[in-house]
């Protein structure tokens, strides 16, 4: 297995959720962090948790994956800061569930911005410095919903087709990048139950049984194996926590 210690990680969508969760763990595997995402008051709360549990404390970038000019600046300010980056996790997404009502463009735009077109051209602006580091890894958290005939459920039609793209973004990128030490990984989780390294539920998921939801701590753990395996291999992981017949969809 390969140490994560000393590498620099990018997460976006950092500032809750499974961006906090998967922040909070590449730290105490000692990883210098880059917390981006929409809220920087929420990056700051992650980032001084982190802080106290490490005594180490991540950079916080604002980003908005769905606006391109947003994604420019950040791309700007992480390449004034680094010039070489080893792990790119690419989480950050907006949730838009199923509903009877009408969508805004706003809220359609936001959700398929957000996923394809903000995470590519974060990805793309990213790659000169991934490329300058030994052991490159991007990290796509995707979802069930974005697999080939997956269940629609409760997810909206433009979360559930911005979910297949980004798929599509993880696997065109292990095509583009073949060649060249760049691993692209895709990791695609369920619906989740939200919890936190530290909280009791954390240390419990472990005991789950067939059936029960997942967790964060399995992504979190998901992606920990995939980057920590050596480099000439790659992985494509989907996280079934159901109990048989079709995976579940949602927005994990």
């Amino acid at each position: 297995m390969l140490e994560l210690q000393g590498r620099t990680a990018v997460i976006t969508g950092a500032g809750r959720g499974l961006g906090a969760a998967l922040a909070v763990s590449l730290a105490e595997a000692r990883c210098n962090l880059i917390l981006c995402g929409r809220n920087l008051e929420a990056l700051e709360r992650v980032a001084e948790t982190i802080s106290h549990r490490t005594g180490r404390r991540p950079i916080c970038i604002e980003v908005d994956l769905a606006d391109s000019d947003s994604v420019q600046r950040a791309v700007e300010a992480i390449t004034r800061l680094k010039d070489c980056l080893d792990l790119l996790v690419n989480n950050g997404a907006m949730w838009l569930e199923a509903s009877d009502l009408p969508y805004t463009a706003e809220e359609v735009l936001g959700v398929v911005n957000s996923a394809v077109t903000g995470t590519f051209l974060f990805t793309q602006g990213l790659l000169p410095l991934l490329a300058r580091s030994r052991y490159p890894d991007i990290v796509t958290i995707g979802s069930t919903s974005g697999l080939p005939n997956a269940r629609l459920d409760n997810v909206s039609v433009p979360f559930y087709a911005a979910k297949r793209a980004q798929a599509a973004i993880a696997e065109g990128l292990q095509q583009m990048l073949s060649g060249m030490p760049i691993r692209s990984i895709a990791v695609h989780p369920p619906n989740l139950d939200d919890i936190q390294p530290g909280e009791p539920e954390w240390t419990a998921a472990a005991g789950r049984i067939k059936g029960a939801r997942g967790t964060n701590r399995d992504v979190v753990e998901a992606v920990l194996f995939a980057v920590t395996r050596p480099r000439h291999i790659t992985l494509s992981m989907v996280l079934d926590a159901g109990d048989g017949g079709l995976l579940p969809t949602g927005n994990g």
